[in-house]
């Protein structure tokens, strides 16, 4: 690849990381002082909920985002028709969730839940306003104006809700958080995006881009149904408290693995898309995005399940210890989400977004009926199948990606096992090192210090070129990352 590409590359990687990482440290610090003061029952009442908002944001948004950012130069008329189309779809929407609101209270036989998911459905509606002026931002590259839109709506949000919890409203803290978060978010796309809507309505352009949004919609439905089906199951079954802790579990887990998929996503396709008709060049491409990945993804993931115990005593309390065997065990989920992301954008960057709509289709279906299944025999062998699953998928990808790109099977596993194996090799020994220490900061302190010391060292010492590019361009001593072999 030539200079100016993989400087893009490195310079997207560094900037996703950093803008991701700091939107979800500030989620995390606030996240401690939120679930500080309050129950696991009080999570498991949004996490319950979350099915039916998520599911509605994404009828609300039917793909036509995607679909907007896919044309070339779209005009005004493309952009009012998505506006107008996602307006109205987001106010039926939310019409129809705000009267059957009694039947959700019913299913779950939890009469709280009546208002609150009256309220929280306001959050997809609120969506519906500015999708159409966040994907102006993002067409034009305003990547600077998102970043502090993602930061402000965080910080504004999050202290209404430390505020709310400590004054005693409980779930509604985590409520008025997921509103007022979108809120901001549309407000402030508003004020950055100089696109406004007209009354001259026209759908017709926003019919055209439905046989491509068509896909994605019923993509990101059943994804997000499998994705959330634990809180529909657990809240109905074996409730509030058992999906808090899992939802506390599972928002940890996707705060870490976010920040690391989040760096991906900004850079995999884009790059991908400027080497496909060079196929040399873009396997290594890939292979070197497929090591940078399970450099960065193994050691931090595994290394949070390895602490869980310690952080969740330290930060949270005694009342979330029930999430720490659950963070420890979806670490490796956590893990490994990235890659599956990454194989992901490899379909979509090679025009072949009907294989990435049939593979995601069948994972999701693949987990709704195994854990609607495993239902009975409790919530762990539901997150071991959940894993599993997950786990042997990255095979069905790698099946994929060897019919695309001709990726041969020993060259991802080279790839993806060395870091993969001494990940698991240094946490083990840390686990075992530390075992004498009883006090809980220390113990987190010494458990973090070693684990990241031994993996480095055991990097630089093998001579892990991914290594030695990386502190190279972050030391700024000589090249960014070299897309070589």
């Amino acid at each position: 690849m030539d200079y100016g590409l993989k400087e893009r590359a490195a310079k997207g990687f560094l900037w996703g990381f950093l803008n991701n990482g700091t939107v979800q440290v500030l989620g995390a610090l606030f996240g401690i002082l939120i679930l500080q003061r309050l129950d696991p029952s009080a999570q498991g009442k949004i996490t319950k909920l979350m099915v039916f908002a998520v599911l509605a944001s994404i009828l609300q948004e039917s793909g036509f985002t995607a679909a907007l950012c896919n044309l070339k130069e779209p005009s005004h008329r493309d952009y009012n028709a998505v506006f107008w189309c996602q307006a109205g779809i987001g106010t039926v929407l939310y019409v129809l969730l705000f009267f059957c609101a009694p039947l959700i209270s019913n299913f779950y036989h939890d009469p709280e839940l009546l208002w609150l998911s009256r309220f929280l459905f306001l959050g997809f509606f609120f969506s519906s306003l500015g999708t159409v002026q966040r994907a102006y931002l993002f067409i034009h590259l305003m990547n600077r104006e998102s970043c502090i839109i993602a930061i402000t709506s965080q910080v504004v949000s999050s202290c209404v809700a430390v505020a709310m919890a400590c004054t005693g409203f409980g779930y509604w803290s985590l409520a008025f958080q997921y509103v007022l978060f979108i809120l901001v978010v549309a407000v402030m796309n508003w004020c950055y995006s100089p696109w406004r809507p007209s009354l001259q309505i026209d759908l017709r352009p926003a019919w055209r881009m439905f046989g491509f949004s068509s896909k994605l919609l019923l993509t990101n439905m059943v994804n997000s149904l499998s994705s959330n089906a634990f809180g529909l199951l657990l809240g109905r079954y074996y409730g509030d408290y058992q999906a808090g802790i899992y939802g506390a579990a599972r928002k940890w887990t996707d705060m870490s693995s976010n920040t690391i998929n989040g760096m991906l996503t900004g850079v995999a396709q884009p790059v991908l898309s400027r080497v496909a008709g060079e196929e040399e060049r873009y396997r290594r491409a890939f292979r070197k995005m497929l090591r940078l990945v399970s450099f960065i993804s193994f050691p931090c993931l595994l290394g949070l399940g390895l602490i869980a115990r310690e952080f969740l005593l330290l930060v949270v309390g005694q009342k979330w210890i029930g999430s720490a065997t659950l963070l420890s065990m979806l670490s490796l989920y956590g893990a490994i989400f990235p890659l599956l992301t990454l194989y992901s954008q490899l379909t979509i960057s090679r025009g072949r977004s009907n294989i990435n709509m049939w593979s995601t289709l069948s994972l999701s279906l693949l987990i709704l009926a195994g854990l609607v299944a495993l239902r009975p025999n409790g919530l762990y062998v539901m997150v071991i199948y959940f894993i599993g699953i997950n786990v042997l998928w990255l095979f069905v990808w790698q099946a994929i990606a060897r019919r695309l790109i001709g990726l041969r099977w020993r060259d991802a596993l080279r790839d993806v096992l060395p870091f993969l194996l001494i990940s698991v090799a240094v946490m083990a020994f840390t686990w075992w090192a530390t075992r004498p220490i009883q006090d809980l900061l220390l113990l987190l302190l010494a458990k973090v210090a070693m684990a990241a010391a031994l993996y480095i060292l055991i990097m630089w010492i093998s001579g892990a070129r991914i290594m030695r590019e990386s502190a190279e361009y972050l030391l700024r001593k000589r090249r960014p990352l070299d897309f070589k072999p």
